[in-house]
């Protein structure tokens, strides 16, 4: 339950602001989809573009914050964003592979991920919920990933880039934790953002992707993703830490990858087979399941 101090004094809504970040988020691979750029490149503008916006507000509103950071900082924050970098890559990569819903209920199961991961690193005993919840994420994607095998490998293989993207969020995350506890949001997310930027135009510049040339739509859907999906979406849901629980808002992702597939079945005719609908049930009610036994 939230505080009541908390609760007298937020600036806006926040169960709009949490409406307006599941919105936002959901749009991502929508706008992934419709930009007509191999996926690296596309992850590079993500990244650059809400770089090239929040940077410089870092530097005028935090910069002395910045500037006192340690050297065992900065490398927790590079690899951060390095981590950060491969997330986008693998899961925008995906989108090329296999359906809308399949990527984005895969790639939400970053909640599991950090769960199983979490004793790794804290040593902490992993909870029962948790257990059950990896349990039941696992038999959902087993029945999309089978669906997918009858498909053909490449829907397969889109199914694990998704996966593996959730994993690199994860770890992306809990590298981060040290560095939320010191930092202001604005710095954390510029250091994040930038680093993961940086990482991605390395790639494509040495991969020699084209950079230029892209008709209207990709360009636009370039700068969609940086400030819907990204600045808009992904702040909101920052922001909205500040006056509900953990759980609460780990719950509220859930109504990604829901928009994203109505999204698809509106704009891009993608339907749902029985397997994708079954499994997809499975990997979100592992997710509620996880997010419930957090305290």
């Amino acid at each position: 339950m939230v505080s009541a101090k908390v609760k007298a004094n937020p600036p806006f809504n926040p169960y709009v602001v949490l409406i307006l970040g599941i919105i936002g988020v959901s749009t991502g691979s929508i706008f992934a989809r419709l930009a007509d750029a191999p996926a690296l490149v596309t992850a590079a503008y993500r990244m650059g573009l809400a770089a090239l916006i929040l940077i410089p507000i870092a530097a005028w509103k935090a910069g002395d914050e910045l500037r006192n950071l340690s050297i065992r900082d900065i490398k927790l924050a590079l690899l951060s964003g390095f981590f950060l970098a491969l997330h986008f890559a693998s899961w925008i990569s995906s989108l090329d592979y296999t359906a809308i819903s399949n990527s984005v209920v895969l790639v939400n199961t970053i909640p599991l991920w950090v769960g199983l991961f979490t004793p790794l690193i804290s040593k902490d005993r992993i909870r029962g919920t948790t257990i059950t919840s990896i349990i039941v994420s696992v038999l959902g994607a087993v029945i999309i990933g089978f669906g997918d095998f009858a498909i053909g490998g490449n829907a397969l293989w889109g199914d694990l880039l998704a996966v593996i993207g959730a994993v690199c969020a994860a770890v992306y995350l809990l590298c981060g934790r040290t560095l939320r506890r010191k930092l202001s949001l604005l710095s954390y997310v510029a250091i994040c953002y930038g680093s993961a930027a940086v990482f991605l135009w390395l790639v494509v510049f040495f991969l020699k992707l084209p950079i230029t040339g892209y008709n209207s739509q990709t360009l636009t859907a370039f700068w969609a993703m940086a400030l819907v999906s990204q600045l808009i979406g992904h702040s909101s849901y920052n922001w909205s830490l500040k006056w509900f629980s953990t759980s609460l808002v780990a719950v509220a992702l859930l109504g990604e990858p829901i928009g994203s597939t109505l999204l698809a079945y509106i704009i891009f005719d993608e339907g749902l087979t029985w397997m994708k609908f079954i499994g997809g049930l499975f990997i979100l009610s592992a997710i509620y399941i996880a997010a419930s036994g957090e305290k």
